[in-house]
């Protein structure tokens, strides 16, 4: 098992650098090639860069930016200190407490709240036609909203990030929603969650942790089942490599018969050095391992963000940039190695426009070892990697060896009943059933992590919108000229759900007023 545990992708925030590509602490790794061990994709990441962007048309959006006081521990009575939780706000079109103008939060993700605020154009364009206000509160110990005073101290060992936790991120949200309301006078205006990847799955899990707070949530590529053995270990790996297969067989074999190629040519004498030049990166490399974690993180993430039209949410890229891919990869010419279409193809993600030099393996501008931590305590998602429908070496998951490596990494042992305990999974449909409500899913099959969520209708009020050709969280995304029908549609489809609930809302306080 390698020195570190790649855990998780979604939804997170990577910032790269004109030369760079994402470190081994940060980007989604798959397995070691040395002896198979997976590393696991960094959950729901979301990328930015300072290359030339692939799209200009990317509206710039205007919010205040603010603090709130939260308490470090909400399930204790004990003296703690507080620590400033940042949060983004707009009012240019409430409607306000006297018209019960509704309040629309993003839960914030594993990240920089910013980039999430303004990767949510959804919000931002209904946000005229409900006359909302608009709050993106910052996930605790990401961005700036670091308790113990600052970033080093917060993340010193594992007394300190003991505070991070889905349920207290939650308890912030309820205590800041309730704060603010109060404040603004806005007690009965309702309140409506969004979130995408784990911001979807806090959206979710609020909803139905909190009714009293929020009237609905909109969970978009939320995973919520993605724990113990709710759904087949293979679901994630499986997806990304059909993704590729569709396109086409002989890329998806290439990428499957390249893991291969990357050991026997690591073993050679001068090996690295030759893997060094072919893939461009600025220092060498030294083992094998960091290449495949590179390769392995990029195919994942062209699956998430398979998007119909150009977009630089990730990287700069494309529409179909799987496609795109694949047919770099097929363009065989006499001479070309494996390895040589393998990164002509695998360039499509790292370096599309063509603005960079050469890649490093260990930038890390954001530091985002938090998702680390949380991966290695409660959101302990298993993922392996099949024989037969997997381009990526099999591998079964081992907990006792990811046990292991989260003790090395953080002396603490992973809990991965936890969350279920907490938010259920098992039985989803029933429970659900029984005592939910108001809530979106939406999922686009393209998307790895959908194979994590709710793909069908619960009931009435918990409904499934589900599209072939979607990818991750992409109805949160601005609106382009190029949105095919099918997406314009899902975001008509999400704003009537969500006008039926404010509407229900409304003429509920109506009545009881009247009464």
């Amino acid at each position: 098992m390698a020195d570190r545990l790649h855990l998780l992708l979604l939804a997170a925030l990577i910032v790269f650098t004109a030369s760079s590509a994402p470190s081994k602490s940060s980007t989604s790794s798959f397995f070691s090639l040395s002896n198979g061990s997976p590393r696991f994709p960094r959950y729901s990441v979301w990328h930015r860069t300072s290359t030339q962007p692939l799209r200009r048309d990317q509206p710039e959006y205007q919010y205040e930016t603010r603090y709130f006081s939260q308490r470090l521990d909400h399930f204790s009575f004990a003296d703690l200190p507080t620590f400033s939780q940042r949060y983004l706000i707009n009012f240019d079109h409430w409607l306000g407490p006297a018209r019960l103008g509704p309040i629309f939060l993003y839960c914030g993700n594993e990240g920089d709240i910013e980039w999430f605020a303004t990767n949510s154009g959804f919000m931002w364009e209904i946000a005229p036609k409900f006359g909302a206000l608009l709050v993106f509160p910052e996930h605790r110990y990401y961005g700036e909203s670091m308790p113990f005073g600052g970033r080093e101290e917060a993340y010193k060992n594992a007394s300190t990030l003991s505070y991070l936790t889905t349920e207290q991120a939650l308890a912030d949200f309820a205590v800041f929603i309730t704060d603010l309301k109060r404040n603004l006078s806005a007690e009965s205006c309702p309140v409506v969650l969004f979130g995408g990847s784990y911001g979807g799955m806090l959206a979710a899990w609020m909803r139905l942790k909190y009714p009293h707070i929020a009237i609905g949530a909109l969970a978009s590529s939320a995973p919520i089942l993605q724990f113990e053995d709710i759904v087949p270990p293979e679901t994630f790996y499986d997806i990304v490599s059909n993704d590729f297969r569709r396109e086409s067989t002989s890329c998806f074999n290439t990428i499957k018969e390249s893991w291969d190629a990357i050991t026997e040519e690591g073993q050679k004498e001068n090996g690295l050095q030759r893997l060094t030049k072919t893939f461009h990166f600025c220092r060498e490399l030294k083992s094998t391992d960091d290449l495949a974690d590179w390769l392995s993180s990029a195919y994942s993430y062209l699956a998430m963000v398979d998007y119909p039209y150009p977009a630089n949410f990730m990287m700069p890229m494309p529409g179909h940039p799987i496609r795109e891919v694949c047919r770099r990869v097929d363009e065989s010419h006499d001479g070309t190695s494996i390895l040589d279409r393998i990164f002509a193809g695998v360039s499509v993600y790292y370096n599309y426009t063509g603005n960079v030099g050469c890649f490093k393996l260990d930038d890390d501008p954001h530091g985002l070892d938090g998702w680390d931590f949380q991966a290695c305590t409660e959101m302990v998602m298993p993922m392996s990697s099949s024989k037969e429908n997997s381009m990526f070496p099999t591998y079964d998951f081992n907990y006792s060896s990811y046990k292991e490596e989260c003790w090395d990494m953080f002396r603490v042992i992973p809990r991965p009943r936890w969350i279920t305990t907490e938010f259920g999974g098992h039985g989803i449909e029933t429970i659900l059933k029984m005592f939910g409500s108001n809530i979106i899913f939406s999922n686009g099959l393209l998307d790895p992590w959908s194979g994590g969520s709710i793909l069908k209708n619960i009931s009435e009020t918990i409904v499934a919108l589900v599209t072939k050709e979607g990818a991750h969280h992409l109805d949160l995304r601005p609106s382009t000229p190029e949105d095919p029908q099918w997406l314009v549609e899902q975001r008509e489809a999400e704003i009537r759900v969500i006008q039926g609930w404010i509407n229900s809302y409304r003429k509920e306080k109506i009545s009881t007023f009247s009464m």
